[in-house]
């Protein structure tokens, strides 16, 4: 947060547009992964006018993506989605499909959160195939992570039982990839949706062994939602 901070302060006093809208970006990304969506809406909004003002299509693109994640229900299952999928188009036609397994993931959760699970599902899908393509593994295991979310939902809207192992394959395989690239804010996600899972199941001391020693790691971010998140579910566990 500190270095987005310096580097938007930076732009603006030399006042360099391209320099900005980058670093607007940035901000933005950074907001959301705290779970600051006004944050984020703010930086993207003000990067999508400078850009869309300086002619920056890449920008542009990034800042439209951004903007459809960072909208508040309702807009943001419907506007948003929409948002997200015509940025793809501006964004690929740059040329290039980096950062897009990313903003499916953003795609995949709007329509998880929607009920829209199939198109959550596709976009999953999609997310995988270019990662595998391309060699993009940044947000790969947060594709992993909703995949597996996905999967439970779409049995618990069809009120009907069945076998968990795929959901957990999934999980766990979203944890080993982020431990495999070290990144603690990827496995904390991971960890807390596998750990809730267990919880479902009975498996408390299971699911309180898992997601403590993630939780433990981190210090500081303790006011960002993925760590209130993990710190209430341990409660709930350590109860």
């Amino acid at each position: 947060m500190q270095q987005v901070k310096e580097a938007v302060s930076w732009a603006r006093q030399r006042q360099h547009p391209f320099s900005l809208a980058m670093a607007l970006n940035f901000a933005a990304s950074v907001a959301l992964f705290r779970g600051e969506r006004p944050v984020g809406l703010q930086c993207a909004e003000e990067a999508i006018a400078l850009s869309t003002d300086q002619g920056f299509p890449f920008y542009l693109a990034i800042g439209m993506a951004m903007r459809g994640y960072a909208l508040p229900a309702p807009d943001r299952h419907t506007q948003g989605s929409e948002q997200i999928g015509e940025a793809l188009i501006a964004y690929r036609a740059t040329g290039t499909e980096l950062l897009v397994p990313l903003w499916l993931t953003f795609l995949a959760e709007i329509h998880g959160e929607a009920g829209r699970v199939e198109e959550g599902v596709a976009a999953v899908t999609e997310g995988l195939t270019i990662a595998n393509q391309i060699g993009d593994r940044f947000g790969e295991a947060e594709l992993y992570r909703l995949k597996a979310e996905l999967i439970l939902q779409k049995f618990k809207v069809q009120s009907s039982q069945f076998n968990a192992e795929e959901a957990e394959a999934c999980f766990h395989k979203a944890i080993a990839i982020a431990q495999k690239q070290q990144a603690r804010s990827w496995e904390l996600r991971a960890a807390t949706s596998l750990a809730r899972l267990w919880q479902q199941q009975g498996k408390r001391a299971e699911a309180r062994d898992l997601l403590a020693p993630v939780y433990e790691w981190f210090t500081e971010g303790f006011d960002t939602a993925d760590l209130k998140d993990a710190k209430g579910l341990l409660e709930e566990l350590n109860s």
